[in-house]
């Protein structure tokens, strides 16, 4: 058993004693002029992160999940309909699709980048019409902060009449063909939750569109689908509001994002020259960047290691563990012809290692010589 204390998984106290007066003063002002909904730092984050990601639009939200929801009721997304998504994500990605009475129909993930892959999308746009089902849209989620194959994914989207929704919860601040996220698909959405790489001190989201009246939509859709005033209600809606106190964390965080994305490039970067053979690290695919929001390597006795790994004191974690057409609430809806063969293979040897900002050379190289001994072991 290590003597070492434990390292943190996510070092999110690094990142606090950087900021911790210029956030203490940001919360301060909000609480002396008192508008803690909707108030000047929550339309001041907007323009910052539209201008961020080159889009016209960013609409705050409470979630990333209520940024998903919302597209979806922007988009009249209910019974009778298919959105295609891949089933090695976090749940809120077809969650969302189910709550509104719509059908999740699950395809399977390429191997090199843990994203959506356009072959198995393709052999799936049959699903919908055998199950008498109407499709819609795609939602690629760019897992661990690496975008989806976009430029593959949109000829498909364009032949079969589909919208792409790029759930970008994992991946702001990467690019894609010299495009931020944000501005790649039809419409994004990110999640501003703590772990994120731009995350605040609660639940927070944002969605990202170039049309204007998809944001007049959008801005209906998150105040109770209001009208002309907050009594007059024109559609169904939400209370899907980004409170002012987040949008101050964010604005101070915004200050040193981009230094951040550096960090976490140079982290992974040496977990790539460092690491044992036996894990296979993450490739990072042409045209395309990373903010690395988990770095997930594969292993084949990956539980074992995982353990080993623990009594060293690294704490590691499995995203995801359960691919979600394997969940009770999941396993009624359809999925691409022939199973998800890579997805099934991924849930039995990802492993997540830590990644910050923040996490050093001498600790880093702590991680490295357990990870080494474990794969040895």
């Amino acid at each position: 058993m290590s003597l070492a204390a434990p390292l943190p998984f996510i070092d999110l106290k690094a990142q606090r004693r950087r900021l911790g007066p210029q956030i203490e003063q940001a919360l301060v002002r909000v609480l002396e002029h008192g508008a803690f909904i909707m108030g000047p730092e929550v339309r001041d984050l907007e323009a910052q992160l539209a201008a961020y990601a080159g889009v016209k639009h960013c609409i705050s939200c409470a979630s990333g999940t209520d940024a998903l929801m919302m597209v979806l009721m922007a988009k009249g997304i209910g019974p009778g309909d298919a959105i295609f998504c891949p089933s090695f994500t976090f749940a809120a990605t077809a969650e969302v699709v189910a709550l509104l009475g719509a059908s999740p129909i699950f395809v399977d993930v390429c191997a090199d980048d843990f994203n959506i892959d356009p072959v198995s999308l393709k052999a799936a746009l049959p699903v919908a019409e055998a199950a008498g089902l109407t499709p819609r849209g795609i939602i690629a989620v760019d897992l661990f902060g690496q975008p989806a194959d976009y430029r593959a994914l949109q000829p498909l989207a364009d032949a079969n009449g589909l919208w792409i929704l790029a759930d970008a919860a994992q991946s702001f601040g990467a690019s894609y063909d010299n495009r931020r996220v944000g501005a790649v698909g039809d419409f994004a959405t990110t999640s501003f939750f703590p772990a994120k790489p731009l995350g605040c001190y609660g639940d927070g989201g944002a969605i990202f569109t170039n049309d204007d009246d998809f944001r007049d939509v959008l801005h209906s859709i998150r105040v109770h689908g209001q009208g002309r005033d907050k009594y007059e209600n024109v559609r169904l809606g939400i209370t899907g509001r980004l409170d002012t106190m987040q949008a101050a964390v964010l604005l101070q965080k915004m200050t040193i994002f981009d230094d951040e994305i550096a960090a976490r490039n140079a982290v992974a970067a040496r977990y790539a020259a460092g690491l044992p053979k036996e894990m296979i690290v993450p490739t990072l695919l042409a045209g395309r960047t990373s903010v690395w929001a988990q770095y997930t390597v594969l292993l084949e006795n990956r539980d074992a290691v995982q353990q080993k790994l623990q009594a060293d004191g690294i704490p590691t974690m499995v995203y995801y563990m359960r691919p979600l057409h394997t969940q009770p609430p999941y396993q009624k809806y359809p999925q691409v012809p022939g199973g998800l063969p890579v997805t099934d293979s991924l849930s039995q040897k990802v492993l997540s290692l830590p990644m910050h900002p923040y996490l050093d050379t001498p600790t880093q190289e702590r991680i490295l010589s357990a990870a080494h001994r474990a794969v040895a072991a």
